[in-house]
């Protein structure tokens, strides 16, 4: 069973090794979708959302949200905070996947590989 919760947060950015637009400070409220995958238990439920909502808020949302994400990556674009993501949440839910927008029609998925 896959159990997913969507979070939002906004934050600032510059593309550091890009030229165009996106080289110029500017804001977006990113859309975050993480996917864990559990088996259903006896109870009925494969886990429980709520909690998933606690552990993704305290690790992920609120260390991003309202900040210059430059102050955290070298280069931070959807992708890479998609990995930084994952890898603040790998070791508290069994995850399948992140799926990161940072507009209504431009996102990242990651699955945890490359």
């Amino acid at each position: 069973m896959l159990i997913c919760r969507d979070f939002t947060f906004d934050a600032a950015h510059h593309l550091t090794a890009y030229k165009g637009k996106c080289e110029n400070v500017h804001g977006h409220t990113y859309r975050l979708r993480v996917c864990i995958e559990e088996g259903v238990k006896e109870d009925g439920l494969a886990f429980d959302f709520v909690k998933l909502k606690e552990i993704v808020k305290e690790r992920v949302v609120d260390v991003l949200d309202h900040s210059d994400l430059n102050d955290r990556f070298s280069q931070p674009s959807c992708e890479n905070i998609a990995v930084w993501a994952w890898d603040r949440l790998k070791g508290e839910l069994n995850l399948h996947e992140i799926w990161l927008w940072e507009s209504p029609d431009t996102f990242v998925v990651y699955r945890g590989e490359g």
